[in-house]
């Protein structure tokens, strides 16, 4: 019973971790153009986190049965926590030097370094894992092109809009834009932690079988709310600022076109990065604004990041299994 109690804390201290580090990126435009104060827009962030993660559990399901094979484990529990402290160490690392790192290809990667570490290849489920890799892969370019399309969209329509009076309707909807994209956000990264919590109560015994129990749901929807209380400034900046010069026509479009991606994905159960949904978002309202006027230097750093998480974290975490089983 202790070690599950392990499992559950650590499981909540990621989302926790999640919630001031990823949720950051959906009150970012908002905070960046002055539609919401920081502390405005934390609150509405927390309170629609909790929502979206009570509404769904598509993708706790697909980490949960999609990525590793429990029958061929032969230590679920330290793989697990190997898994889920490997991604809170890269999480923490990339919110210092303020990279919007994605929580989702930092659990996958290490959910799998662990596995493949316990029983190898056997352990691992190839097919479930290339179809969560793909969806990862695919997101942020859809993000792009969505992004390109929404904003196009407006400046046609609002072509003969006077901009003064467009600023001020925009920076309106931004509060309705940031409160959806922060209740995506719920939908798909809180799940994550669920979908570990089942896993290691199949393992120990005390579920028959990976269905997310309403409880764990609440709990993870409390982590990620406490954590999104928190805030995440140096991430805000780094997604509000220094990908390209937000204003409010940009942000809402950004923010619907991220929203729309994640939504998309959820509803197929798939676990997507929401840090690169909406950077990539920006990053197609931007071009579709003035493709100079995007920084991509930082676009650069994200995308490198964004490569480099997966086998990172698959490393870090293999190799702390292996400590663990060295000495325990």
């Amino acid at each position: 019973m202790a070690i599950v109690i392990c499992i559950i804390l650590l499981a909540l201290l990621f989302d926790f971790i999640n919630g001031f580090h990823d949720t950051a990126n959906a009150i970012a435009t908002a905070v960046s153009t002055k539609a919401l104060t920081l502390k405005k827009a934390i609150i509405i962030a927390a309170v629609m986190n909790f929502i979206g993660a009570n509404v769904s559990t598509n993708v706790a399901q697909t980490i949960a049965t999609d990525i590793v094979d429990l029958d061929h484990i032969s230590n679920a529990s330290m793989v697990m926590i190997a898994a889920i402290l490997s991604a809170i160490i890269w999480n923490l690392i990339t919110w210092y030097f303020g990279i919007p790192n994605s929580s989702s290809h930092a659990l996958i990667g290490a959910l799998t370094g662990a596995a493949l570490a316990d029983a190898g290849a056997s352990a691992v489920k190839l097919r479930g894992l290339g179809k969560v890799v793909l969806f990862l892969v695919i997101s942020p370019i859809a993000a792009i092109s969505v992004g390109y399309v929404v904003f196009s969209i407006f400046r046609v329509i609002f072509k003969k809009a006077n901009l003064g009076r467009a600023n001020f309707i925009f920076r309106r909807l931004q509060i309705l834009t940031a409160a959806v994209q922060a209740f995506s956000h719920g939908t798909n990264d809180a799940q994550k932690s669920m979908g570990i919590i089942t896993m290691a109560l199949v393992a120990h015994g005390y579920l028959d079988k990976l269905v997310i129990p309403h409880w764990v749901q609440i709990l993870c929807a409390l982590a990620m709310a406490l954590g999104t209380s928190i805030g995440g400034w140096r991430v805000i900046k780094t997604v509000g600022t220094r990908i390209m010069k937000l204003k409010p026509v940009n942000a809402v479009a950004a923010d619907v076109s991220s929203a729309l991606v994640i939504q998309a994905a959820t509803y197929f159960g798939m676990p997507v990065s929401t840090t690169h949904v909406i950077s990539s978002s920006i990053m197609g309202v931007g071009a579709a604004n003035r493709i100079k006027g995007v920084k991509w230097s930082t676009a650069k750093a994200m995308v490198t990041a964004w490569f480099t998480t997966i086998p990172v974290t698959i490393i870090i975490s293999a190799g702390i299994f292996t400590i663990f089983k060295l000495f325990l």
